[in-house]
């Protein structure tokens, strides 16, 4: 570093300190106070600037680097808040200290951030603070979303080898309808039209896909498609989901208490839905025996949506039939697999492809029939040369589009 970046170093130090002490003696609340902070550290800055003039203290060669530079420090997320600044990066992720990572275009790139591991649990502290969620030897894991509506997740020793292992996935805000997934060569223009016709009509879609495929934004586009005068109650690990309609009741898991009590699981809360008049349920990701209790749901002519990690439409709708036999030995598949025929509608399979583009790879339809415990599936749109066309199987339930105005021939013709 050259002296004149040392300068800097030293000089944005000394007005951080002071700030630092300012805050403490107002007890001003850096995550809620911003506006005050904000001016606390322009006066601390260029006091700091009008002192240097008459020597003694190093001079600050930009006050507006100096200012973000010590706001991001007092009431951001220190070396990290540019990341979070930087529209085009998705993801942040920290193995070691010296060696913080970002997403940017679905692209991973090494930083040149260095950190020490106070550092990082200092910045993982201040994370955690709003969220009322901890991380300590008797809960090595957590799960929270930050104000922003980025999502946290975070591992401590010994569960990691010897470093604290942090993952920080942002919201950004790309899309939140159907036709920005267009836009954005997610999907297709019809089958995109098609996807609101079967949401508006009522049909149980599973989106499945890997990590960062894209599953919650699409989840959310669909959800946009909703008519207005439905009551949505949605159900996720934590909040991730935006439903932009009027009537909406949002629940997330909570962790157990430092006793090992008051944990809410996500299949509690998809039970406690269907006490709250819902018109539609969403869960943001089954994973495990919840899977049991929406498929109970939605069996009973509640319609849902629901995401899962699966490589394509068919391990979905397998997984599906596997997951609610964690949730006891009485639970056989001779129950779950013709359950799982009889309410899952459509699945909607979406992928990161190579070139950090996010693509709906196949529509397909889930016809109520099982042949030898096996759900019979049928392609509605699949990938061909990088495209998504469309294929020759129809949906099911032909009478609910019908219902809600819609010819299914004409949505699903070939163009």
């Amino acid at each position: 570093m050259s002296r004149q970046g040392e300068g800097f170093v030293e000089a944005v130090s000394h007005v951080e300190a002071e700030v630092r002490e300012l805050i403490r003696r107002t007890g001003l609340d850096p995550a809620r106070d911003t506006r005050e902070i904000d001016r606390l550290v322009r006066e601390a800055v260029a006091d700091d600037d009008e002192r240097s003039l008459h020597g003694g203290l190093p001079t600050l060669p930009s006050l507006e680097t100096a200012v973000k530079s010590v706001f991001d420090a007092v009431a951001g997320f220190g070396p990290l808040q540019p990341y979070f600044d930087d529209p085009a990066i998705e993801e942040i992720w920290i193995n070691e200290p010296s060696r913080v990572f970002v997403a940017r275009g679905g692209v991973a790139e090494l930083t040149n951030t260095i950190l020490t591991d106070d550092d990082v649990r200092d910045l993982v502290e201040r994370m955690l603070k709003t969220s009322g969620r901890r991380v300590d030897l008797s809960s090595p894991f957590v799960d929270a979303v930050l104000p922003d509506g980025s999502r946290l997740h975070v591992v401590i020793p010994d569960i990691t080898r010897a470093h604290w292992h942090v993952n920080i996935r942002k919201f950004v805000v790309k899309a939140d309808h159907l036709d920005d997934l267009v836009a954005l060569g997610t999907l297709t223009r019809q089958a995109a039209r098609f996807l609101e016709a079967a949401v508006v009509s009522g049909l149980n879609i599973l989106v499945a896909g890997g990590t960062q495929a894209g599953k919650t934004t699409l989840l959310n586009c669909l959800s946009a498609a909703i008519p207005a005068r439905e009551r949505v109650v949605t159900c996720e690990e934590v909040f991730e989901l935006k439903i932009p309609l009027r009537d909406v009741a949002s629940m997330q898991c909570r962790q157990p208490s430092l006793e090992g009590t008051g944990e809410v699981p996500l299949r509690r809360l998809v039970k406690e839905a269907l006490r709250m008049r819902p018109s539609r349920i969403i869960v943001g990701e089954v994973r495990q025996a919840e899977s049991l209790d929406l498929l109970i749901a939605l069996n009973s002519g509640l319609p849902g949506m629901c995401t899962i990690h699966a490589n394509s439409a068919r391990e979905a709708v397998t997984k599906m039939c596997t997951l609610p036999l964690l949730a006891g030995e009485n639970v056989s598949s001779r129950f779950v697999v013709p359950t799982v025929a009889g309410s899952i509608d459509l699945v909607a399979h979406a992928a990161l492809e190579h070139d950090g583009v996010r693509r709906v790879r196949e529509i397909a339809a889930v016809p109520g029939r099982v042949e030898g415990d096996v759900v019979e599936i049928a392609d509605l749109f699949v990938q061909r040369d990088g495209v998504l066309r469309r294929a020759d199987g129809f949906p099911p339930h032909i009478d609910r589009f019908e219902r809600a105005g819609y010819d299914v021939s004409a949505l699903l013709a070939q163009e």
